[in-house]
């Protein structure tokens, strides 16, 4: 087990330096730049700027430049957000996405394992049809349909939440409910629908039978013998969701105005800031591969049949 951990983290380098490498070249061969604008640039201050940011060097001298500085912590001066440096621009928004993206997966699993459980041991009645309906509701309405919904229904409505804003600002915690439920929507509901799949397929394994049989109780059967099973499909796909999740953040945090790290990822985006832009996808990278390797340890913790070899 501890040769295969320390093989998973030596392979989150090169995995990092193919996403770096594509992302940086990719980004440089679009058309413009982070200095083009509808109002033409006098050819001296262009020629100003290009310098001072190293663009005025070869792309490859350009590349192994960045590669450096990366290695050292150092992602660069924002082009857009003058004085800032992008370190500071997403230590400052990284919070609060982890903060949006933790609660929402949270809320997923928990509701979502809770309802598969549920709908499992009341199979074909009336509250499994309902989780079900639920359940694929929620894998077919995107997020930007259901967040508006949401705000439209509880904020404008009913005036119960907030429609946009921060726990950090006057409105507290009320402001992280709309986000964490819409972002979570979708996530919740695959995973009760695959913790049902797998809660039922345990229940009529032979196992179980025999622990039926020996008069061990419900509740005792589904802690000790069912569940540890049955979490396994939902444990696999926790990378996706952490990879869905950190996509749609982008989307929920547009769409409620929280000041996190997609908001930056849209604007450098749109401003075609190169050195933002590659912060933004090297610190949403690092996490999807940090996700996928906590999940492949888990995995193992839960099936002792597997052998890392």
């Amino acid at each position: 087990m501890g040769r295969f951990i320390v093989r998973r983290l030596v392979s989150i380098i090169p995995t990092m330096f193919i996403i770096i490498t594509l992302s940086f070249f990719m980004m440089r061969a679009a058309p413009g730049g982070p200095f083009s604008s509808e109002k033409e640039v006098p050819r001296g201050v262009m020629e100003n700027l290009l310098k001072k940011y190293h663009m005025d060097e070869p792309l490859p001298r350009q590349y192994l430049r960045f590669l450096g500085d990366v290695v050292r912590g150092d992602l660069g001066p924002s082009f857009k957000n003058k004085d800032f440096t992008v370190n500071a621009l997403i230590a400052q928004s990284l919070p609060h996405s982890v903060v949006l993206g933790l609660t929402s997966l949270t809320l997923a699993l928990v509701l979502g394992v809770l309802v598969g459980v549920v709908s499992a041991l009341r199979q074909n009645t009336a509250i499994d049809y309902t989780a079900m309906s639920l359940a694929v509701t929620g894998i077919s309405i995107p997020l930007f349909v259901s967040g508006p919904v949401l705000m439209l229904v509880f904020a404008v409505w009913l005036k119960w939440l907030p429609t946009s804003g921060w726990i950090t600002g006057r409105q507290g915690i009320r402001t992280l409910v709309l986000p964490a439920v819409t972002l979570s929507m979708p996530y919740f509901a695959y995973i009760a629908r695959l913790s049902r799949a797998s809660i039922l397929e345990a229940l009529r394994s032979d196992y179980v039978r025999t622990a039926r049989a020996k008069g061990l109780s419900m509740p005792v059967i589904m802690v000790k013998h069912v569940l540890k099973g049955a979490l396994l499909p939902v444990v696999s796909y926790l990378g996706p969701a952490c990879a869905g999740i950190v996509t749609g953040s982008v989307v929920v945090e547009s769409i409620f105005v929280v000041p996190g790290l997609g908001t930056f990822f849209v604007r450098s985006a749109l401003n075609r800031d190169y050195t933002l832009i590659m912060g933004t996808v090297i610190v949403y990278s690092l996490i999807l591969v940090v996700m996928n390797f906590f999940v492949d340890i888990i995995y193992g913790f839960l099936d002792p049949r597997i052998s890392y070899k």
